[in-house]
């Protein structure tokens, strides 16, 4: 006979939902408005998205650290709070670029900012929890919202690269999935701080082992996909040629976030049990991604391409310190995508404002080298700010991302992996050169045909936004040191 469970409000935690269902909430609200009236201009979902984002933003800074809710599957620790502070700013930054003075397609449907919201949601899902079951149903929530939103971006190629993407995701969540049921097999849970009690009480038993083996690989092949880790990468360069630019700048960055989170607590978890292949099989998967990505990102004659491989390659980079497993290293994780994230979605911005619906210059891409000849005679403040953010790209003191490398490299350092450090800093100077290649173009060569290409979808929204990010980039160096600071307390906080 089953027992009756009272279960009390309060103890189910609920505030520790409260973010997820603000956005939810909102994704509902806009439907039932296009429902309601159908004729409203998309400044206003635009508007009702960033109202919803920054009363999700304030509700995660009301936060307490280390608390669980909801039948305990919500674990809100500093990691979960910064990354969903992270994941939501990306996201402040990337909807008003929806505001370009000519019309787009996918922008004039209020859809595509409800299944963002979802999105959103199912980001937070993945970062706030250390149940499998939760991290697959997050995931999934916003993989599926992405794809989608990847193909109202309404051209030929925009539907190749759902369906690439939809494909390639079907099949990391496969592995995932089939790793969490062996995770499952061995300890009887899913709850991951359970399955480390679990295996750490059974590290003596000699099959255990190949169970463990099986499982991680089973995961790290799931999470190699999203992270776009060599030799998953593949889908990365033609599914981000197809979206749209804001769009692909996003996708570099937020969804990366939210699938290092779960890396951090999965491997971090087979690391500290002392399972060294796990740590050195990441190891190897971040320095061919950092190089080979590099390598790629030099014959590209796209810029859009090359900032795709670039971004790969920025992934392996950050890879690296992951599985350094310290708290210095997981710090440089997030502070590293804290900084890029305005320097890349500022780049790909400034290739959205040169947008057009037409290809003007090359019938196989939209933004070929050539397109941006000359840019310092036509768009003098432009080319001066796609100059900076390639710069910061590149590694540059003493601009964002030259933070971010660093302080990678000092946490290799002081972990006593010279060698990867030395490999961090010839990578760098590899792709200074395919970053230094448009700053030519732009600079010391003549303008092409169609110059009035560059100001096409320039707007007063799109101004601000690359005006913030161009700011975020040059002032670096006066609020790298408070953000580190942050940082590192809340991930010691946590435990990692």
């Amino acid at each position: 006979m089953l027992e009756p469970i009272n279960v009390s409000l309060e103890s189910l935690n609920l505030i520790t939902l409260a973010p997820m269902l603000i956005a939810i909430a909102g994704g509902l609200i806009i439907l039932m408005i296009d429902l309601m009236k159908d004729t409203l201009h998309k400044s206003l979902y635009v508007m009702l998205t960033i109202l919803v984002l920054f009363i999700d933003f304030g509700a995660v800074l009301g936060l307490n650290v280390n608390e669980r809710g909801f039948f305990d599957v919500m674990l809100i620790d500093g990691i979960s709070i910064i990354s969903q502070l992270m994941i939501i700013g990306g996201s402040m930054i990337f909807i008003p670029l929806a505001l370009t003075s000519k019309r787009f397609h996918e922008y004039s449907y209020p859809e595509f900012f409800a299944l963002f919201l979802f999105m959103i949601a199912g980001f937070q899902f993945m970062v706030a929890s250390d149940n499998l079951i939760l991290i697959f149903v997050g995931l999934e929530t916003a993989s599926l919202s992405l794809y989608t939103l990847i193909a109202l971006h309404n051209r030929a190629n925009s539907y190749e690269a759902a369906v690439k993407y939809f494909t390639m995701g079907a099949l990391a969540a496969a592995f995932f999935a089939m790793g969490s049921a062996v995770v499952y097999a061995l300890t009887g849970s899913v709850e991951l701080y359970k399955v480390a009690e679990v295996l750490s009480s059974r590290m003596h038993e000699t099959g255990l082992m190949i169970a463990i083996f099986g499982s991680s690989v089973l995961l790290l092949v799931a999470f190699a996909f999203k992270i776009s880790l060599f030799p998953f990468h593949t889908w990365a360069p033609d599914v981000y040629e197809g979206a749209s630019a804001p769009l692909a700048g996003y996708m570099s960055v937020v969804p990366k976030v939210a699938a290092f989170v779960v890396s951090i607590r999965i491997f971090g978890m087979y690391i500290d049990l002392g399972i060294e292949w796990v740590r050195w099989t990441i190891l190897i998967i971040a320095v061919l991604t950092m190089t080979l990505a590099n390598i790629m990102a030099l014959v590209q004659n796209d810029v859009k391409r090359m900032l795709a491989y670039s971004s790969i390659s920025h992934a392996g980079f950050i890879m690296a310190a992951l599985a350094l497993d310290t708290t210095e290293g997981n710090t440089a994780i997030f502070l590293y995508y804290a900084l890029f994230m305005f320097t890349n979605l500022g780049a790909f911005a400034m290739l959205w404002i040169s947008r057009h619906k037409t290809r003007r210059f090359n019938v196989l891409y939209d933004h070929p080298y050539e397109k941006f000849s000359g840019l310092i005679q036509i768009m003098p403040m432009g080319a001066v700010v796609m100059g900076l953010f390639m710069f910061s790209l590149a590694g540059v003191p003493p601009f964002s991302v030259f933070w971010g490398k660093i302080y990678v490299m000092q946490a290799a350092v002081n972990a006593g992996y010279i060698w990867l450090a030395i490999i961090m800093g010839l990578n760098s100077a590899i792709a200074a050169y395919y970053y230094l290649k448009l700053v030519v173009y732009m600079f010391l060569k003549d303008p092409v045909k169609d110059v009035d290409v560059v100001y096409y979808n320039i707007s007063k929204p799109l101004m601000v936004i690359i005006g913030f990010a161009t700011v975020a980039t040059v002032a670096a160096i006066f609020y790298v040191q408070p953000l580190v600071s942050y940082l590192y307390y809340m991930i010691s906080a946590s435990g990692y």
